[in-house]
């Protein structure tokens, strides 16, 4: 703490003047930025020539020192204080000694980077709130409660809330459903109800909000020309960063039309755009898929002094995965490593992992992420290495994959089951599984035990293949090594005998697995397996399988077999069943009546007598039973005829 406490202390021995005299005049430009956040475009006193001049020079003159303060205020140097101490009094007069100044990015990255600690979180927020330098934004506001939305911090949540809603900011959409899901999954219900009726009254009270919603009418109704611009002219707005974000956000389903406004805004004399502004504008136009604009706005944001903050940058990377913008993800990434809130270690694993699932991975992407990471950071965590590898292995670039490796064994990480496991999934997917197979080898000459997932990967690859009497074989083999067999392996092995219609031999597999292994198959597996079974006439396998399902405590799967009994079984083969179902079962009737119904259904009326006339009393004096029989008295005659 001491050293980090120097370090600060160092460094704001750069700054040209004294503490005091800055802070004055900080407090002073950020006074003049308020006022010219908050302006009316019809106002009868408009701005003089002389005042606009005097603005821009405050802003000239702000932006100096706003620079000079960050040099001294770094989000990690920052974050780093913040995670090292509880929270108390000590540590808010070291913040107040290292932190004059902090971007709206900056306290998006610690509030971001604290979303785990959200007591620690909340007391920063309130920290920063109360400084003179600093406006909360809707996107401050709505990452804080999106963080405060768990069981041990509802006080602060609800009380953030409150603040939210009175300081002018609206809960969108995107931030309410997280928050609903947290607290639905808490078992909060409570706060499930308040929350729904605190965000449809604030969807009535936004609603109200005449100007917003002119605004958006205007732009909305026609192209975007100069009769637009003049109508919104004459309108009394007053030009703040919340408005225009709430704009932008509204117009997101005309992207072209909130970028026109977004320039329309930055115009205006005596407004300049923002951290926010640029924020919002930039999420809307990657929503949309307007990509050439949205590097427009990228490369002036970055221009001006403003970066993406890491919450804007997480949407925007998912929107761009998600649009299969792999590029562009990746240049985003660059660029955001490059400045001084840089993404964490998990979106860098994202962003491999995305890339290694696709049909062909770019290689050329996967390097470009590694560099950039070790410039910025020098040493990767063994989850990117992992990350890195599985992406050329799936590629089929196992020198490269293997030159990782040796980077990662540089760095201090020995190979282990999950880095094999990758190499073995690799060369199955490429059909090389004789080479996979001498990987497990390699495995236990190195001292590392090949587990259950590398064994699965191993026999699904040969499933893969089709080459079924190899699969059994690697299987054998895991046995062999007191490795049980789980239900994905079972599952692959009984897809694999299904492909090839060795639908016995599939059967056999199982039962005999399930009985000498302590394993459960998937419910999905015992379906398939089932449905094949009868389809070539094995019912009595078939039902051995349904009181294997039973043991496992899966739902009972009757219909199709039920279904089968009553269009080409006999009164036989029903009483088979019902007495299985009975022996697991003995107080569940409904099987009875199931089977009496599809009989009816398949007009097999005498079928139905016959097998009720085998069923016990118990069975015959149901009332359900009796019903489908047509009456009391027939029932009675049945029964009566079979004795």
């Amino acid at each position: 703490m001491m050293n980090r406490l120097k370090t600060i202390t160092r460094s704001l021995r750069f700054l040209d003047s004294s503490l005091a005299t800055r802070h004055i005049e900080t407090r002073s430009l950020q006074l003049a930025l308020n006022q010219v956040t908050h302006f009316s475009l019809n106002t009868t006193t408009a701005p003089s020539p002389s005042s606009l001049s005097n603005h821009r020079s405050c802003n000239h003159r702000f932006s100096s020192i706003h620079h000079r303060f960050f040099f001294s205020s770094k989000p990690s140097s920052i974050l780093e204080l913040v995670l090292a101490s509880d929270w108390s009094q000590w540590l808010e007069l070291e913040l107040d000694k290292c932190c004059l100044f902090l971007t709206h990015e900056t306290v998006i990255y610690v509030l971001k980077n604290l979303d785990k600690n959200p007591i620690k979180a909340s007391c920063f927020f309130n920290w920063v709130s109360e400084k003179q330098w600093f406006r909360p934004s809707s996107s401050v506001y709505s990452l804080v409660v999106r963080i405060l939305a768990k069981k041990e911090t509802r006080e602060q949540f609800w009380i953030t809330l409150v603040a939210m809603k009175k300081n002018g900011f609206f809960l969108d959409n995107e931030t309410y459903l997280p928050i609903l899901a947290a607290f639905k999954r808490d078992n909060l219900k409570s706060d499930c109800e308040a929350l729904a009726h605190f965000y449809k009254q604030m969807i009535r009270e936004n609603a109200r909000e005449s100007v917003v919603n002119n605004v958006v009418g205007i732009i909305t109704a026609s192209e975007w020309g100069i009769e637009v611009m003049e109508k919104l002219g004459k309108l009394n707005i007053h030009l703040s960063d919340n408005f225009v974000a709430r704009v932008v956000k509204e117009l997101r389903g005309c992207p072209l039309k909130a970028y026109r406004f977004f320039r329309w805004v930055g115009e205006q004399s005596g407004y300049e755009q923002n951290a926010v502004t640029y924020n919002a504008i930039a999420r809307t136009l990657a929503r949309a898929n307007r990509i050439n604009e949205f590097w427009e706005v990228i490369e002036e944001t970055k221009s001006v002094g403003y970066e993406l903050d890491v919450d804007t940058y997480t949407k925007i990377s998912r929107q761009l995965r998600k649009n299969r913008m792999i590029e562009d993800a990746v240049e985003l990434y660059e660029l955001m490593m490059d400045g001084s809130c840089k993404p964490s270690d998990q979106d860098c694993s994202s962003l491999l992992v995305h890339i290694s699932d696709s049909h062909t991975p770019n290689v050329d992407l996967i390097f470009r992420i590694i560099n950039k990471y070790e410039l910025n950071r020098r040493t990767l965590p063994k989850a990117i290495y992992d990350g890195v590898h599985r992406s050329l292995a799936g590629a089929g670039k196992f020198d490269e994959a293997e030159t990782i490796v040796g980077s990662m064994r540089n760095s201090g990480y020995e190979p282990d089951n999950v880095t094999f496991s990758q190499m073995v999934f690799g060369l199955c997917k490429m059909g090389r599984l004789e080479e996979a197979c001498k990987v497990l080898e390699e495995m236990e000459s190195c001292g590392c035990i090949p587990d259950i997932k590398t064994w699965t990967i191993l026999i699904r690859g040969h499933c893969s293949a089709n080459e079924m009497d190899k699969a059994l074989l690697c299987s054998d083999k895991m046995f062999e090594k007191g490795c049980n067999p789980d239900a994905a392996v079972l599952g692959a092995l009984v897809d694999c005998f299904l492909s090839q219609q060795r639908i016995e031999d599939a059967y056999n597999f199982l039962e005999e697995t399930v009985r000498n292994f302590v394993t459960s198959p998937w419910q999905g597996t015992y379906k398939k397996l089932i449905e094949a079974l009868l389809g070539i006439e094995k019912l009595e396998e078939a039902l051995d399988l349904m009181c294997l399902m039973r043991k496992h405590k899966y739902p009972p799967f009757i219909e199709s077999i039920i279904r089968y009994i009553s269009k080409s079984g006999t009164v036989d083969d029903a009483v088979k069943f019902l007495k299985a179902w009975s022996t697991e079962s003995p107080q569940s009737h409904s099987a009875y009546v199931h089977v009496f119904e599809s009989f009816f259904r398949e007009g097999r009326e005498s079928d139905a007598r016959d097998l009720l006339s085998k069923c016990r009393r118990h069975i015959t004096k149901r009332k359900e039973i009796r019903a489908l029989f047509g009456s009391v008295r027939n029932c009675k005659a049945a029964v009566a005829g079979s004795t």
